[in-house]
């Protein structure tokens, strides 16, 4: 579990993220008001009615194994004077996700972000609006770091399609081939990466997504944007050393499939179908299966780095 802080106030305050969500320290939030024992806040906020009530419902919103039945008791007990709970035995009894408590230097409570702020709404107003300030300003600049990292492997997708249409006009391209015929070879061949890498043709991403605008590579992820920079360079090589469309169309779909495994492990990327393309192209005739158009035929906005 990577943990990363934040400094609110002067205050270090710890959270990690899972699956995509962000899990702040309830004990570090609590050190505001009592720094000697944050455990002893956490649980009285904890013996809340109104607290029960709302993490049963986060629960029940979020969590498809929540344990109905084992919160009620403690929906009942809940603001008596004799009620007390801990995090770890809320965890057990209910089978709660919203709330995780580890051990360790650097362990303690936490929980989802929605019920942080809520906790730490109860614990302090004030110090509530400095953690949402903070947190939201973290969040604004790694999704400002996303888009240009994105756009980075974007520009250098371009720049190797550069370099993979140049070796096609090298090795493919006969100078009396008309306009339509190089539009025509340049758009076959970038269907083979598209094909290679997301399993499909521009012209299919289209068919089946009428309602989204610009094209497959334009919503592919960073990491799919990497393995496409390789692909190109790759399949200059190969078209450099002849080798036959369908032999390149395996060896790239395998190239891909190896690297997007190796970023899945990584990054938990979904995995390629190993599904093997090249039984979709002919050797020499540039035909496609399934219904789709003959390479002669490709329209223009078929063609260039964006299909």
């Amino acid at each position: 579990m990577n943990k990363k802080s934040i400094i609110v106030q002067g205050r270090e305050v710890l959270f990690f993220s899972k699956e995509d969500e962000d899990f702040i320290s309830l004990t570090d939030i609590a050190r505001y008001k009592n720094p000697e024992e944050p455990k002893d806040l956490v649980k009285n906020w904890l013996r809340s009615k109104s607290t029960i009530e709302f993490l049963g419902l986060w629960e029940k919103l979020h969590n498809p194994g929540f344990k109905g039945v084992e919160f009620d008791p403690f929906m009942y007990q809940a603001g008596s004077n004799s009620f007390v709970l801990s995090p770890s035995k809320w965890i057990e009894a209910t089978g709660a996700i919203g709330i995780v408590s580890r051990s360790g230097r650097m362990g303690g409570t936490f929980a989802h972000h929605d019920i942080a702020f809520e906790f730490a709404a109860w614990v302090s107003p004030e110090f509530r609006l400095y953690l949402l300030k903070e947190f939201q300003r973290l969040k604004k600049e790694e999704a400002e770091q996303l888009k240009s990292g994105w756009n980075l492997q974007r520009a250098l997708a371009k720049i190797n399609y550069r370099i993979h249409t140049d070796a096609i006009k090298d090795s493919l391209i006969p100078p009396e081939l008309t306009k339509m015929q190089i539009e025509a070879v340049y758009a076959n061949e970038a269907d083979i990466l598209n094909v290679a890498l997301f399993a499909k043709t521009a012209a299919q991403w289209r068919q089946q997504n009428p309602g989204l605008r610009g094209n497959i590579r334009d919503y592919a992820t960073i990491e799919q944007l990497v393995v496409l920079s390789n692909l190109e360079s790759v399949n200059a090589v190969f078209i450099r050393q002849g080798l036959p469309q369908n032999q390149r169309l395996r060896q790239l779909n395998q190239t891909a499939i190896s690297q997007m495994r190796s970023l899945a492990n990584a990054g938990g990327i979904k995995r390629l179908d190993s599904k093997d393309p090249a039984a979709e192209y002919s050797v020499l005739t540039g035909y496609k299966y399934g219904g789709l158009p003959r390479a002669g035929f490709v329209r223009k906005d078929m063609s260039g780095p964006n299909c």
